[in-house]
C-alpha cells in the first residue's frame, strides 16, 4: 500500500489488487464518517440519547411482529 499526494494536494491511497475489498470498503466508510462528523458538536451522551429515541420508536412500531397475542399498552 502506498499513500501519496498528487499535484492538487489530494491524498492518493493505492492498494494491491489482491487486497480484501471488504476491508477497503470498511476503511473508506470510516474515512467518510470522519469527514461527516469533523465539525460536529455532539457528545457521546447526545448520540446515546438519539439512539435510545430511535430504538424506542422502532420498538413501538414493530413490537407486534415479536409479541403475538399480547396487550401492547
Amino acid at each position: 500500500m502506498t499513500v501519496t499526494r498528487n499535484k492538487n494536494n489530494d491524498i492518493v491511497i493505492t492498494v494491491p489488487a489482491n487486497t480484501d475489498i471488504k476491508s477497503v470498503e470498511q476503511s473508506i466508510n470510516y474515512l467518510i464518517y470522519k469527514e461527516l462528523v469533523k465539525d460536529s458538536k455532539a457528545t457521546q451522551e447526545d448520540a446515546d440519547e438519539l439512539a435510545r429515541e430511535v430504538n424506542k420508536k422502532w420498538w413501538e412500531e414493530n413490537k407486534h411482529r415479536f409479541l403475538k397475542d399480547e396487550d401492547y399498552s
